[in-house]
C-alpha cells in the first residue's frame, strides 16, 4: 500500500543514503523482514536483494511493508519480465549485471530507478547514452576497479559508480575518496551463516561499520 504514496527517490538519491550498498539472497521468506530491521538499525536505509531465490520477490515485499523507511531494490534484472517482477514486488530500485535494448525500455517504461552494470569505457558510454548516469561496475575486481572509475571521471564527470563483485571491506575506503564512487555494493554485510543462525545482532553491527567506512 506504502509503495504507491511513498514518493520514489532517484537512483542518485539512494545511492547516497549509504557508504555501502548491503547485497543479499533470501532463502528463508521468514528471514526477510528480521534482515530489513536488523539492517535499519544498523543504519543501512538501501540494500539490494538477489533474485536468486524463489522468496526473493515476497521477501523485497516484505520488507518494504516493515521498513517502509528504507530503499529495497532488485538485482540481477536479466530480462523486461524481471523488471516487471521488480514493479510487481514493490522494489525501490533495479539492479542488472548489464544493459539491453530490452532491459533499457523495460525502465523506462515503469521509471524505476535503475543501476545497470558496465565493465568497459564502451559499455558506460551506451549506458549514459540510453540516460543511466549512476551504472554498477561490475565485477570490480575487489581494489582494482580503483583505477577503473577513477580514469573514468574527467571522461564522463556526469555519471558516478557503485562498484561491487568481489569488493572486499577493506578495499571499501580506496573507492569512496573517488569524487565519483559514492557508494560500494557488497554481501559481506549480511553473511548467509547469521541468516542461518538468526543472528540479528550479527547484521546490525556489520551494517554499523559499513556506514561508518571510509
Amino acid at each position: 500500500m506504502h509503495s504507491a504514496v511513498t514518493p520514489r527517490r532517484s537512483m542518485r538519491e539512494i545511492m547516497a543514503r549509504g557508504r555501502v550498498l548491503p547485497i543479499l539472497s533470501i532463502h528463508d521468506p521468514a528471514a526477510a523482514v528480521p534482515v530489513a530491521r536488523a539492517l535499519v538499525a544498523g543504519g543501512a536505509l538501501a540494500f539490494e536483494v538477489l533474485l536468486r531465490t524463489p522468496s526473493a520477490p515476497a521477501a523485497v515485499r516484505a520488507m518494504r511493508d516493515a521498513v517502509p523507511e528504507a530503499d529495497v531494490g532488485l538485482g540481477t534484472l536479466l530480462t523486461p519480465a524481471d523488471v516487471e517482477t521488480a514493479v510487481a514486488a514493490g522494489a525501490s530500485f533495479g539492479v542488472s549485471p548489464g544493459l539491453t535494448p530490452a532491459l533499457s525500455a523495460a525502465v523506462a517504461a515503469h521509471r524505476l530507478p535503475f543501476l545497470p552494470g558496465v565493465a568497459t569505457p564502451s559499455e558506460v558510454l551506451a549506458a549514459r547514452e540510453h540516460g543511466f548516469h549512476e551504472q554498477k561496475l561490475f565485477p570490480a575486481h575487489g581494489p582494482a576497479g580503483i583505477a577503473f572509475i577513477q580514469a573514468l571521471a574527467p571522461i564522463v564527470p556526469d555519471v558516478v559508480f557503485c562498484p561491487t563483485g568481489g569488493v572486499r571491506p577493506e578495499d571499501v575506503a580506496g573507492y569512496l575518496k573517488l569524487p565519483n564512487c559514492p557508494v560500494v555494493g557488497g554481501s559481506w554485510v549480511v553473511p548467509a551463516e547469521a541468516v542461518r543462525a538468526g543472528d540479528w545482532a550479527a547484521i546490525t553491527a556489520l551494517a554499523r561499520a559499513a556506514m561508518a567506512a571510509g
